[in-house]
């Protein structure tokens, strides 16, 4: 099967994204360890997916037998 190897040679940047928020640089550059960063989202909000930096998906925090993962709840199709 050599198509197949073909595909998993090809890197895609993956991000999920919690929330977001606007802030001087000069407060983030502040920033300690440990300090708290208020976001524009509550914790029942879906998360969003990027591939790279296109949004393709949302979904739910899960923890599994002390794991933090992602559920995909909702696919992204944008119109062709």
């Amino acid at each position: 099967m050599k198509s197949m190897s073909v595909v998993d040679s090809i890197d895609v940047d993956i991000k999920v994204e919690l929330g977001s928020t606007v802030m001087p640089i000069h407060h983030m550059l502040r920033l300690g360890r440990g300090a708290v960063i208020e976001l524009d989202a509550v914790e029942s909000d879906p998360m969003k997916i990027y591939a790279n930096n296109a949004l393709i998906a949302e979904g739910d925090i899960k923890i599994d037998d002390g794991r933090l993962a992602v559920e995909v709840t909702k696919k992204i199709v944008k119109p062709a």
